[in-house]
């Protein structure tokens, strides 16, 4: 276990303090083919309506996401993207409380997000895709996440994997700290995400979230997501056949447990209410002084 950095995120609606507790993001993938739950929340008032559910449940953070980037995955055209989302982020403006993250590779769709209510960018290429949305991060004063993905969505889980994971995903992430910062982004307001299940074995997922610990040492704040990814399928494999991921649960609650006690601050998941009490023993877990602050 570490001793997890305390650190203060500025939106532009509040300031948000990491670290006290473990904060949970959940997931809200307004997509026809998302590996977990596509076609369910296309809908807009059924997006609408689970992204309330979300935040009743205990969600701190919300991520919208209008294009799938699940291993095979071939991209989503902006104009698309933008359909999906705009009338979700309408029906929420006034009706949710908690910020909204916008998933997205594109400035273009980071602009009109932010324009209509989102507070925080998801670059899931960590600025590879397009480099412009840092300019947009830095010009609208809002954070930025960066993740750190080995090729791309289409091609990630063939290529050959890197010798070094760790030392493959902190030189990435290091390389994507240090574009947001020449375009101007205070260290402070980029959140680091070592991208889980993007160009990585299965073995090399267990391998980071052994050794998060290690990722701290670039400074930034830590966002794990391993909610129902393919790995724990492969990990939960009956009769050769992976566990579909409705069925990855509880094998995600070992890994938001193991995010947390290896210094994460936010956890992205999709099984908000569950996660929400994993996530509240793991703090206990992890800082036992903090459970007075629960009673």
């Amino acid at each position: 276990m570490v001793i997890r950095k305390r650190l203060q995120l500025k939106l532009r609606s509040r300031t948000l303090n990491l670290g006290d507790r473990t904060l949970v993001m959940g997931v809200l993938n307004v997509t026809p083919d998302s590996f977990s739950d596509g076609g369910k929340f296309l809908d807009p008032q059924r997006a609408v309506e689970h992204a309330l559910e979300m935040e009743r449940a205990g969600a701190d953070l919300l991520d919208i996401g209008g294009e799938s980037t699940r291993p095979g995955s071939t991209g989503t055209a902006a104009e698309t993207e933008l359909a999906r989302i705009l009338p979700v982020l309408e029906g929420l403006r006034g009706a949710l409380k908690i910020p909204i993250c916008i998933d997205t590779r594109k400035s273009q769709v980071a602009e009109a997000a932010i324009s209509a209510g989102a507070q925080i960018i998801n670059d899931i290429s960590g600025l590879r895709s397009d480099p412009r949305i840092a300019e947009v991060a830095q010009r609208r004063g809002v954070p930025i996440i960066l993740m750190h993905m080995r090729g791309e969505p289409r091609t990630m889980q063939k290529k050959p994997f890197a010798r070094d994971v760790m030392k493959d995903v902190a030189q990435g992430l290091l390389a994507s700290i240090t574009k947001a910062r020449k375009a101007g982004i205070r260290k402070s307001q980029i959140i680091i995400d070592p991208g889980i299940g993007f160009g990585k074995s299965f073995e090399q997922n267990y391998e980071l979230l052994r050794k998060l610990p290690e990722l701290a040492k670039l400074g930034c704040p830590l966002l794990v997501g391993a909610s129902r990814k393919g790995f724990l399928g492969a990990t939960l494999a009956r009769n050769g056949k992976p566990a579909p991921p409705e069925e990855r649960l509880w094998a995600t609650a070992a890994t938001v447990t193991a995010s947390i006690l290896g210094g994460a601050h936010i956890v992205r998941v999709h099984d908000v209410a569950e996660m929400a009490q994993v996530a509240r023993v793991a703090d206990c877990l992890l800082d036992s002084a903090s459970c007075r602050s629960f009673h």
